[in-house]
């Protein structure tokens, strides 16, 4: 495979896990995401930015997380996103142990 077929096929697999993730799923909450994968939306959205950044183009985190989410990263949370309950902030925790 060359590389311009390999590019376009990993631009497709992210389009689709934006997707499913935008519009499938919103309601997997990004702690929950963060608890089971080690990465969430705004994970994805800093990578893009990242991927800018290498590139020479400057843009913000709040810039990025609004390409991601189609919108205001505020207005996804309040559309989609709840406070953390006690049990999905433990989980993370958990998942998470802080390294000295």
């Amino acid at each position: 495979m060359d590389d311009a077929t390999r590019t376009e096929l990993e631009a497709a697999a992210f389009r689709r896990l934006r997707h499913h993730l935008m519009e499938e799923r919103p309601d997997a909450q990004n702690i929950e995401l963060m608890t089971l994968a080690g990465f969430c939306r705004n994970c994805l959205s800093r990578w893009y930015q990242e991927a800018a950044a290498e590139r020479g183009i400057k843009m913000s985190k709040d810039e990025a997380r609004e390409i991601f989410y189609g919108m205001p990263y505020d207005d996804w949370k309040a559309r989609h996103q709840s406070e953390a309950t006690p049990e999905q902030q433990a989980a993370f925790d958990a998942s998470h142990p802080t390294r000295d």
